[in-house]
């Protein structure tokens, strides 16, 4: 069964002195490319909402609006890029995946494998849950007609008619969400620099890693709430 996937790549990364989380480096690889190449194995088609970077292969990018929007307006400009130009109806699932997570193939692995096992259920999503029970819910697995249905009745509510500034819990109200157990560290993110020297990520040579002691703090909207 096939998973289409939206990368969500475009936050202010506000804790890295806006140094752009996609465009890490893991043992030679962008976190973009990480998330693109952990993404491909679900066998559907990939979008990325960010900026666009060099990558391995082509790869569809799209901006949510506002840019900069956060990531529920971020995963309504994928749902979209997905529905454009297509005839026929695509897979019923669509993975979420934020850039940031270097370990997350394994993690979006286990997902998949338990939202395929489970598809016929009442469940509108499967969420990546770490060890000491925390939720991860831009590493999760969701039914694009209930995502779709979410992101319409948010629209009309939202004075703009667009997710700016809209939070993921938000988007996700009322949602049966089932949880995943995901392998130790599947689900670590970047979100400062510490962060990434635990997770062995770094900048390109040209970008030394700022002093961490002077990283700005964080935008409220940039993660979940």
């Amino acid at each position: 069964m096939s998973v289409d996937a939206i990368i969500l790549a475009g936050g202010r990364s506000s804790r890295l002195g806006g140094v752009a989380k996609a465009s890490l480096l893991r043992d030679g690889r962008t976190l973009l490319q990480l998330a693109i190449d952990a993404a491909r194995a679900a066998g559907g088609r990939v979008v990325v909402v960010g900026p666009e970077l060099e990558t391995t292969a082509p790869v569809r990018f799209v901006r949510e609006r506002p840019a900069f929007g956060g990531p529920a307006a971020a995963i309504a400009a994928g749902l979209d890029a997905l529905r454009d130009g297509v005839a026929t109806e695509g897979p019923a699932q669509v993975a979420v995946l934020a850039c940031d997570m270097p370990d997350a193939a394994r993690a979006l692995a286990v997902v998949l494998e338990a939202a395929a096992a489970t598809a016929g259920t009442d469940a509108d999503g499967w969420v990546a849950v770490d060890d000491s029970g925390r939720e991860q819910s831009l590493l999760a697995v969701y039914h694009r007609e209930a995502l779709e249905r979410r992101v319409a009745a948010l629209r009309t509510s939202q004075p703009g008619g667009d997710l700016a500034g809209v939070s993921v819990r938000q988007l996700l109200a009322g949602l049966v969400l089932r949880q995943v157990s995901v392998p130790d560290g599947g689900s670590a993110d970047v979100d400062t620099w510490a962060d990434a020297a635990d997770l062995g990520v770094d900048t390109a040579g040209e970008s030394p890693v700022p002093d961490m002691s002077t990283t700005p703090t964080a935008d409220p909207e940039e993660r979940l709430p």
